[in-house]
């Protein structure tokens, strides 16, 4: 499964997902520093959606806040 996911980095919310059309916005308290918030992205959404870590992965907006990102593999596996 294939998302467009905004990610808001630096959040004092604290790590949370919510849905809000056409993205899946998600607020990290990681700051965008060294990849820390790419990888605190993948913790969230690996327990919000009851994967591995392993099992997503970021397509495309490495460096932004919009991301395209797989989940469960190239057939939703």
């Amino acid at each position: 499964m294939k998302l467009r996911v905004r990610v808001k980095p630096g959040s004092k919310r604290g790590d949370l997902v919510q849905a809000n059309s056409p993205y899946l916005d998600v607020f990290l308290r990681e700051h965008p520093v060294d990849g820390k918030a790419n990888e605190a992205l993948l913790k969230v959404l690996a327990v919000h959606f009851g994967v591995t870590e392993k099992q997503i992965w970021i397509l495309s907006g490495f460096s932004s806040r919009i991301k395209l990102v797989e989940i469960g593999g190239p057939e939703g596996t």
